[in-house]
């Protein structure tokens, strides 16, 4: 059954792939393109796509897509495939030490009082030492270069999240 879940995104009436895409993504504009684009010939072609229109996102539109995101460290709400998603990433964040989680918890609010916006990694295949240790390290980013990072971020975890929306 090679292509199958590709044929089934491919197949998706355009306001249901955009649906499924807003959970990899919330910026609009990332799920209207991407969806707009189909049919794919593979799914590495999608995952390139997402990937790239992710990357391309202006400001205001990552701040979109941040707005779904939880604080590192906190367990997303809701049943929704991205709180689903967001769970699945930060599942190292549950064997971390009392000592990371309330390190992580201090760094999160201040990452929000130096620039005003919940911080933003890729979570998925790092453990919550690591992240601390990111958290740290971005806290003192000057903060144009600490607004492309988060981008850079997001479009990590876009790639991750499309890549699993279409694996067999």
């Amino acid at each position: 059954m090679a292509g199958s879940r590709l044929e089934w995104f491919n197949g998706l009436p355009a306001d249901v792939a955009e649906r499924e895409l807003l959970a990899c993504n919330a910026a609009p504009r990332f799920a209207q393109e991407v969806a707009a684009g189909r049919p794919y010939p593979t799914a590495a072609a999608l995952v390139d796509t997402a990937a790239a229109v992710a990357g391309s996102l202006g400001w205001p539109e990552v701040q979109i897509a941040l707005a779904a995101h939880p604080r590192i460290g906190e367990p997303a709400a809701g049943d929704s495939a991205e709180a689903a998603a967001s769970r699945r990433e930060q599942a190292s964040v549950g064997a971390a030490t009392d000592e990371v989680r309330r390190a992580l918890a201090e760094g999160n609010r201040a990452y929000e009082d130096r620039f005003g916006r919940a911080f933003l990694i890729r979570a998925a295949g790092r453990g919550p030492e690591e992240m601390l240790a990111e958290l740290r390290r971005r806290l003192g980013q000057e903060p144009a270069a600490e607004q492309a990072e988060t981008g850079r971020q997001l479009a990590e975890i876009t790639r991750l999240r499309v890549e699993r929306l279409v694996a067999e």
